[in-house]
Protein backbone atom coordinates (compact mmCIF):
# COMPACT_ATOMS: atom_id res chain seq x y z
CA UNK A 1 0.00 0.00 0.00
CA UNK A 2 1.44 3.40 -0.95
CA UNK A 3 2.09 5.91 1.81
CA UNK A 4 -0.78 8.28 2.55
CA UNK A 5 -0.58 11.43 0.44
CA UNK A 6 1.39 9.83 -2.40
CA UNK A 7 0.06 9.57 -5.93
CA UNK A 8 1.71 6.48 -7.40
CA UNK A 9 2.09 6.31 -11.16
CA UNK A 10 -0.77 4.19 -12.46
CA UNK A 11 0.09 0.74 -13.76
CA UNK A 12 -1.10 1.76 -17.24
CA UNK A 13 1.15 4.83 -17.34
CA UNK A 14 4.10 2.96 -15.83
CA UNK A 15 3.82 0.16 -18.40
CA UNK A 16 3.57 2.63 -21.31
CA UNK A 17 6.44 4.69 -19.93
CA UNK A 18 8.78 1.70 -19.63
CA UNK A 19 7.78 0.30 -23.02
CA UNK A 20 8.77 3.65 -24.54
CA UNK A 21 11.90 3.86 -22.40
CA UNK A 22 13.17 0.59 -23.86
CA UNK A 23 13.12 2.17 -27.33
CA UNK A 24 15.21 5.16 -26.13
CA UNK A 25 17.72 3.56 -23.80
CA UNK A 26 19.08 0.35 -22.41
CA UNK A 27 18.44 0.19 -18.68
CA UNK A 28 21.07 -2.52 -18.13
CA UNK A 29 23.60 -1.05 -15.72
CA UNK A 30 21.87 2.36 -15.63
CA UNK A 31 22.03 4.69 -12.66
CA UNK A 32 18.51 5.93 -11.96
CA UNK A 33 17.24 8.88 -9.93
CA UNK A 34 13.61 8.81 -8.77
CA UNK A 35 12.83 12.38 -7.62
CA UNK A 36 9.66 12.92 -5.58
CA UNK A 37 9.76 9.14 -5.25
CA UNK A 38 6.49 8.67 -3.32
CA UNK A 39 6.04 4.89 -3.31
CA UNK A 40 9.22 4.37 -5.37
CA UNK A 41 7.32 2.58 -8.14
CA UNK A 42 9.33 4.11 -11.00
CA UNK A 43 12.73 3.41 -9.46
CA UNK A 44 11.77 -0.14 -8.49
CA UNK A 45 10.44 -0.80 -11.99
CA UNK A 46 13.74 0.44 -13.46
CA UNK A 47 15.69 -1.86 -11.12
CA UNK A 48 13.50 -4.81 -12.09
CA UNK A 49 14.33 -4.07 -15.74
CA UNK A 50 18.09 -4.10 -15.29
CA UNK A 51 19.13 -0.75 -13.77
CA UNK A 52 22.21 -1.18 -11.59
CA UNK A 53 21.40 1.49 -9.01
CA UNK A 54 18.49 3.66 -7.94
CA UNK A 55 18.48 6.72 -5.73
CA UNK A 56 15.05 7.57 -4.34
CA UNK A 57 14.52 11.14 -3.14
CA UNK A 58 11.43 11.67 -1.00
CA UNK A 59 10.74 14.55 1.39
CA UNK A 60 8.07 12.74 3.43
CA UNK A 61 9.78 10.68 6.15
CA UNK A 62 7.06 8.01 6.28
CA UNK A 63 7.12 7.52 2.51
CA UNK A 64 10.94 7.27 2.58
CA UNK A 65 10.70 4.58 5.28
CA UNK A 66 8.19 2.64 3.15
CA UNK A 67 10.60 2.78 0.19
CA UNK A 68 13.41 1.44 2.41
CA UNK A 69 11.20 -1.37 3.69
CA UNK A 70 10.07 -2.24 0.16
CA UNK A 71 13.68 -2.33 -1.06
CA UNK A 72 14.57 -4.78 1.74
CA UNK A 73 11.47 -6.89 1.10
CA UNK A 74 12.12 -7.01 -2.66
CA UNK A 75 15.80 -7.80 -2.11
CA UNK A 76 16.86 -4.80 -4.18
CA UNK A 77 20.59 -4.35 -3.72
CA UNK A 78 22.03 -1.04 -4.86
CA UNK A 79 19.44 1.37 -3.51
CA UNK A 80 19.85 4.69 -1.75
CA UNK A 81 16.86 6.37 -0.12
CA UNK A 82 17.33 10.07 0.61
CA UNK A 83 14.78 11.67 2.93
CA UNK A 84 15.15 15.19 1.61
CA UNK A 85 13.30 17.72 -0.52
CA UNK A 86 14.04 17.39 -4.25
CA UNK A 87 15.19 21.02 -4.33
CA UNK A 88 17.82 20.41 -1.67
CA UNK A 89 18.99 17.13 -3.22
CA UNK A 90 19.58 18.57 -6.70
CA UNK A 91 21.36 21.62 -5.26
CA UNK A 92 24.07 19.38 -3.78
CA UNK A 93 27.03 17.95 -5.66
CA UNK A 94 26.88 14.27 -6.41
CA UNK A 95 26.87 11.43 -8.88
CA UNK A 96 25.51 11.58 -12.41
CA UNK A 97 22.45 9.63 -13.49
CA UNK A 98 21.52 7.97 -16.78
CA UNK A 99 17.76 8.18 -16.24
CA UNK A 100 15.92 10.67 -14.04
CA UNK A 101 12.25 10.36 -13.19
CA UNK A 102 10.58 13.47 -11.76
CA UNK A 103 7.02 12.85 -10.61
CA UNK A 104 6.25 15.86 -8.41
CA UNK A 105 2.98 16.23 -6.54
CA UNK A 106 0.46 18.01 -8.74
CA UNK A 107 0.63 20.94 -6.31
CA UNK A 108 4.25 21.70 -7.30
CA UNK A 109 4.10 24.78 -9.51
CA UNK A 110 5.74 25.28 -12.89
CA UNK A 111 8.45 27.61 -11.54
CA UNK A 112 9.34 25.30 -8.66
CA UNK A 113 9.58 22.31 -11.00
CA UNK A 114 11.71 24.29 -13.47
CA UNK A 115 14.09 25.17 -10.61
CA UNK A 116 14.45 21.48 -9.68
CA UNK A 117 15.01 20.50 -13.32
CA UNK A 118 17.71 23.18 -13.67
CA UNK A 119 19.33 21.80 -10.52
CA UNK A 120 19.27 18.22 -11.74
CA UNK A 121 20.83 19.26 -15.08
CA UNK A 122 24.26 19.15 -13.46
CA UNK A 123 23.65 15.56 -12.36
CA UNK A 124 22.80 14.20 -15.83
CA UNK A 125 25.20 11.82 -17.56
CA UNK A 126 25.88 12.31 -21.29
CA UNK A 127 22.75 11.32 -23.26
CA UNK A 128 20.75 10.92 -20.03
CA UNK A 129 16.98 10.83 -20.20
CA UNK A 130 14.84 13.11 -18.04
CA UNK A 131 11.23 11.95 -17.73
CA UNK A 132 8.68 14.20 -16.04
CA UNK A 133 5.18 13.15 -15.04
CA UNK A 134 2.59 15.88 -14.45
CA UNK A 135 -1.12 16.51 -14.48
CA UNK A 136 -2.24 16.73 -18.10
CA UNK A 137 -3.68 20.18 -17.37
CA UNK A 138 -0.18 21.43 -16.38
CA UNK A 139 2.17 23.18 -18.76
CA UNK A 140 5.11 21.39 -20.34
CA UNK A 141 8.07 21.48 -17.96
CA UNK A 142 10.59 24.29 -18.23
CA UNK A 143 13.49 22.22 -19.55
CA UNK A 144 17.07 23.13 -18.61
CA UNK A 145 19.21 24.36 -21.53
CA UNK A 146 21.19 21.11 -21.72
CA UNK A 147 18.00 19.08 -22.26
CA UNK A 148 16.29 18.66 -25.63
CA UNK A 149 12.54 17.96 -25.37
CA UNK A 150 11.77 14.66 -27.13
CA UNK A 151 8.09 13.93 -26.74
CA UNK A 152 4.96 14.34 -24.68
CA UNK A 153 2.23 11.77 -24.20
CA UNK A 154 -1.06 12.09 -22.36
CA UNK A 155 -2.75 9.27 -20.47
CA UNK A 156 -6.06 10.61 -19.17
CA UNK A 157 -5.25 12.96 -16.26
CA UNK A 158 -1.52 12.33 -16.58
CA UNK A 159 1.05 13.66 -19.04
CA UNK A 160 4.55 12.26 -19.44
CA UNK A 161 7.26 14.50 -20.92
CA UNK A 162 10.57 13.20 -22.21
CA UNK A 163 13.83 15.08 -22.58
CA UNK A 164 17.39 14.03 -23.31
CA UNK A 165 20.75 15.66 -22.72
CA UNK A 166 21.72 17.40 -25.94
CA UNK A 167 24.56 15.71 -27.78
CA UNK A 168 26.06 19.14 -28.48
CA UNK A 169 25.95 20.26 -24.91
Amino acid sequence: MPPKGTRPTSERVREALFSSLESFADLDGARVLDLYAGSGALGFEALSRGAAHATFVEADRRAAEVIKANARELGMGDVLVVNRAAEAFVAAEGEAFDVVFADPPYSVGDDDLAKVLRGVAGRLAPEALLIVERASRSAEPGWPEVVEPLRAKRYGDTAVYWGQVRSDG
